[in-house]
């Protein structure tokens, strides 16, 4: 049979697919090559220009505004979704997310994600397509969940892999530990020190951003039962929003408090090096948090909704310069 990177084959494929609205199954049979490889004939098909995908989705987004936040904190995407009375905002924030996801995927290697509401919102909306073998779905935070059991972590991390067809890893250790000690023990574990370093080298992570004083960010500190001192230690330290449990001002550096001595999870410097990070976040009430991470150069992709992305415009970048992501 012809080779399944041929043009021919790949033209076959590709109109069986998207035009004829074949299934997967359906085109592996009718071209000869197994299930799990429709993917990579489908993929080549895009990548010699014979297929060209154009997706007019401006009526669930924000056009404009997403065009405002790329210049004004200079990510490389920016997905705004547009006011919908019918849906809520998370909903909606889910389904942006899922279809960046599933447009980003890479055919190996290793994607990461965090935890929360957001980041569930995406798994959820996620469409389920077991054909991505060569993929492995890694954790940035330890598990047992201060938020709720369906936003934690290693849960995040088993569904998408699920609905992917790929691999997990699991981060055996809580997200949150009763102090330093405990924290460092966990670290000095090759099991769990090896599936943060995997996380650290993934082809991209997905993160929730959280506002210090709301939602999970008031959950984490409350989980971690500050003595007084150590909670006015917290106050003080200018703690404006958190990725992955790690803590940072309003220029986006990491704050010295006792909350960064307490977690399991990647810091924020090995964030920053991950190719490409994607922020998910909803509500106005996070844009502290929010303008927080965009100016220490730790998203290089958000996806948020008008009242957001309002709020981040409205607050201006003022002089705080915008820091090169590390490739």
């Amino acid at each position: 049979m012809p080779s399944a990177r041929e043009p021919a084959l790949l033209a076959r494929a590709a109109r069986l697919y998207y035009v004829e609205g074949r299934s997967q199954a359906e085109v592996a049979a009718a071209i000869g090559v197994s299930r799990s490889n429709v993917s990579r004939v489908l993929a080549a098909a895009r990548e010699q220009g014979i297929v060209e995908i154009r997706i007019n989705d401006s009526f669930e987004r924000d056009l404009p505004l997403e065009q405002q936040l790329q210049r004004a904190y200079g990510l490389s995407e920016c997905r705004v979704a547009s006011r919908n009375d019918f849906q809520s905002p998370l909903l909606q924030i889910g389904g942006l997310g899922a279809a960046w996801v599933k447009e980003n995927l890479p055919d190996t290697g290793a994607i990461a994600v965090s935890w929360g509401s957001t980041v569930q919102a995406v798994v959820d909306a996620f469409e389920a397509e077991p054909i991505h073998t060569g993929l492995q779905v890694l954790p940035l935070i330890g598990g047992l969940s201060i938020v709720n059991a369906a936003a934690d972590g290693n849960v995040l991390v088993r569904s998408l892999a699920l609905k992917l067809g790929a691999r997990e890893a699991r981060l055996n250790a809580p997200a949150v530990v009763g102090s330093q000690e405990s924290r460092d023990t966990f670290l000095r574990e090759p099991s769990i020190s090896s599936v943060l370093d995997a996380a650290g080298a993934a082809e991209f992570a997905l993160v929730g951003i959280g506002g210090v004083g709301s939602g999970a960010s008031a959950a984490i500190i409350e989980a971690m039962q500050f003595t007084p001192d150590e909670l006015r230690q917290f106050q003080q330290s200018g703690a404006v929003g958190d990725c992955c449990t790690r803590f940072f001002d309003e220029r986006g550096r990491p704050v010295d408090s006792p909350a960064d001595g307490r977690v399991v999870s990647i810091d924020l410097d090995a964030l920053r090096k991950i190719k490409k990070v994607v922020g998910v976040a909803t509500g106005a009430n996070k844009a502290k948090g929010v303008r927080g991470a965009l100016l220490g150069g730790y998203i290089d992709v958000l996806i948020t909704d008008t009242a957001l992305a309002t709020a981040l415009l409205s607050s201006g970048q003022g002089s705080l310069p915008v820091p090169s992501r590390a490739e």
